[in-house]
C-alpha cells in the first residue's frame, strides 16, 4: 500500500476553513504525475484528482466532497486520507472501467475489460481475453494508454516465452483492445502499440496434423469405446471439421434429416466484426444422422444436441483430456494429435476429393485465403493432379508393323499435292 503523504494545509478540516474561497485548487503531489488538490468553496469544498502525462498536459477531475462541515463516509464526502486513496486507485486504473471518469485516459487493464464487454456484445469469443490476462504484468496492465511507449511493449512482447505464432495471436488481442480505446478517445493520435506489438514475421509456419482414414476411424472407434457420448462428439468433428466451439452450440433443432441430411452448423467467433449468417448447413453422413435421431428422440428443439455422460452440456475444454486418452488408445502420440488434427484431415480429404476450394471454405466457416496459406502443399498436389489430366500427349502412336504414324504419314509437300 501506498505511503500516505502528510500536508499541515490539507489534512486538517480547521487548516482548509482557513484557505480563501478560490476556483483555482492548492494540489499536493502524491505519487509520480498524481496530484491531489483541495478547492475552497463557499460550503464544502472539493477535492481533485490532476493526472500528467508526462509531456506538459494533464487531466482534472472532481472525485468527492471535503469533510469540511460533515463527517467522511468514504463515498462522498472523503477525508484527506480518503481522498489520497481514491486519487492513487483512479490514477492507477484499479476498480472498475465503468468507474473511471470521463476525460481521465484508462488503462491498459481497463481497456481490455472494454474490449471484452464489446466481445461479448457482438457474440465474440472472450478466450482469448483470459489467455492475454495471463501474460499482462500488473506494470503493464495498470499503465495508461497514452504513457505506453514502444519500449513498453516491445519488451513484453519479446519477454514472452511462446511460439512466434503464439505471441503474434497473444499481441493481436492486446492490438484490438487497444485499437477500441484509441477509438474512443481522440488524444490517441500516437498509437505506439502499431510498432512496439508488431507482427513477428514467418511465424505462422503449418504444423497440422493430417490423419489417414484409418487413424480418423480408429480414433471414432476408441472415443465410442471411452463413452458413447463422446463418440458422437468426436465423429461429428471428423465428418464435419468444424470446430468444437462450433459444435458445442448445436441444438435439436440444427438437424436437418433426411435423404441428404445436414446439419445447421453455428459460425465461429472468429475474425472482425459479427458474422451475417449465424449458421450454415454442412453435410452428413446417413449413419451419422441416424445416430443423432436416436439420441435426440422426444428432446425439446432447443435442447443441446450432444451432452456428456453426465447430461451436462460439452464445454469447449471438457474434451480435451479425454481425447489425448482415446488418442493414446488408437496408437498415436497425443502431444501430437490433437481433436484439431480431424479439421485439417477433413479439409484436406475434401480438397484431394475435387471439391472446389471454394466449397472446402464455406463447410469450414473459413476462407479461401486461410485455406490456400494453411494449405498450400495439398492445393498444389491437387492442382498437379488436374493440369496433368491434361497435358497434350506427344507420345508417338505406332502402327502394326512398329512404325509410327507419324513416319508412315506422306509428307504433305506443295508438290504432293495437285
Amino acid at each position: 500500500m501506498a505511503r500516505s503523504i502528510r500536508s499541515a494545509t490539507l489534512e486538517t478540516r480547521s487548516a482548509r476553513l482557513r484557505l480563501p474561497v478560490s476556483k483555482v485548487p492548492v494540489f499536493l503531489k502524491i505519487g509520480p504525475k498524481i496530484g491531489l488538490g483541495y478547492r475552497r468553496n463557499q460550503t464544502a469544498g472539493t477535492w481533485v484528482v490532476r493526472l500528467s502525462d508526462g509531456k506538459g498536459r494533464n487531466t482534472r477531475k472532481a472525485i468527492g466532497n471535503a469533510d469540511d462541515y460533515e463527517e467522511a463516509d468514504g463515498d462522498k464526502v472523503l477525508d484527506f486520507w480518503q481522498a489520497q486513496e481514491r486519487g492513487r486507485k483512479l490514477a492507477n486504473g484499479n476498480g472498475p472501467v465503468a468507474a473511471v471518469p470521463r476525460g481521465i485516459p484508462i488503462t491498459v487493464k481497463q481497456a481490455l475489460e472494454r474490449y471484452e464487454v464489446d466481445l461479448k456484445t457482438r457474440g465474440g469469443d472472450v478466450h482469448n481475453v483470459d489467455r492475454l490476462r495471463i501474460h499482462l504484468p500488473s506494470a503493464l496492465a495498470g499503465k495508461r494508454v497514452p504513457l505506453l511507449t514502444v519500449e513498453d511493449l516491445r519488451d513484453w512482447r519479446d519477454g514472452l516465452r511462446r511460439r512466434p505464432a503464439s505471441i503474434n495471436r497473444i499481441c493481436t488481442v492486446l492490438k484490438a483492445a487497444l485499437n477500441l480505446a484509441a477509438s474512443k478517445d481522440t488524444r490517441l493520435s500516437s498509437r505506439a502499440w502499431e510498432v512496439g506489438l508488431a507482427t513477428i514475421p514467418d511465424a505462422e509456419e503449418a504444423r497440422n496434423v493430417i490423419l489417414r482414414d484409418a487413424d480418423v476411424l480408429a480414433l471414432i472407434d476408441e472415443a465410442r469405446a471411452f463413452a458413447k457420448e463422446f463418440g458422437l462428439l468426436i465423429e461429428i468433428a471428423a465428418i464435419t471439421g468444424a470446430r468444437v466451439s462450433q459444435i458445442h452450440r448445436l441444438k435439436v433443432q440444427d438437424m436437418q434429416l433426411g435423404k441428404a441430411p445436414r446439419l445447421m452448423m453455428p459460425a465461429s467467433r472468429k475474425g472482425k466484426g459479427g458474422k451475417k449468417v449465424m449458421r450454415r448447413p454442412v453435410p452428413i453422413s446417413l449413419e451419422l444422422a441416424a445416430r443423432l435421431a436416436a439420441v435426440v428422440e422426444g428432446q425439446a428443439l432447443t435442447e443441446p444436441l450432444l451432452v456428456k455422460p453426465s447430461g451436462e452440456p460439452w464445454k469447449k475444454s471438457d474434451h480435451s483430456r479425454p481425447f489425448a486418452r482415446v488418442a493414446k488408445s488408437a496408437g498415436l502420440d497425443p502431444h501430437e494429435v490433437t481433436l484439431y488434427a480431424l479439421r485439417h484431415s477433413s479439409i484436406v480429404r475434401q480438397l484431394l476429393a475435387g471439391v472446389p476450394i471454394r466449397v472446402v471454405a464455406v463447410n469450414h466457416d473459413t476462407s479461401v485465403v486461410m485455406i490456400e496459406r494453411t494449405y498450400s502443399r495439398y492445393t498444389s498436389d491437387h492442382a498437379d493432379a488436374l493440369a496433368r489430366a491434361a497435358l497434350l500427349d506427344t507420345t508417338p502412336a505406332m502402327a502394326g508393323d512398329g512404325v509410327s504414324l507419324r513416319e508412315a504419314r506422306p509428307e504433305t509437300t506443295p508438290d504432293a499435292i495437285g
